[in-house]
């Protein structure tokens, strides 16, 4: 036979639990929002820089033209 306060203890430690959980499933799913979400704007914006006709493959040649940082 448990005691009232073993009771009470057990009763606030299955409350702190239940809350610990519930708070990690909700991180858990506003991450996977922030990821849809930032999934989503990024095919906005190549589909706007697509419909502005800007070429975003990279060059097929390196050439050197561009000057170094040092402006050499």
């Amino acid at each position: 036979m448990t005691s009232h306060v073993d009771q009470q203890i057990a009763a606030r430690i299955a409350r702190v639990r239940a809350e610990q959980e519930r708070k990690r499933l909700e991180r858990e799913e506003l991450a996977a929002r922030r990821k849809a979400g930032l999934a989503k704007r990024h095919a906005a914006k190549l589909r706007a820089l697509a419909e502005r006709g800007l070429d975003l493959a990279p060059p097929t040649s390196l050439d050197n033209t561009s000057l170094a940082a040092s402006g050499v």
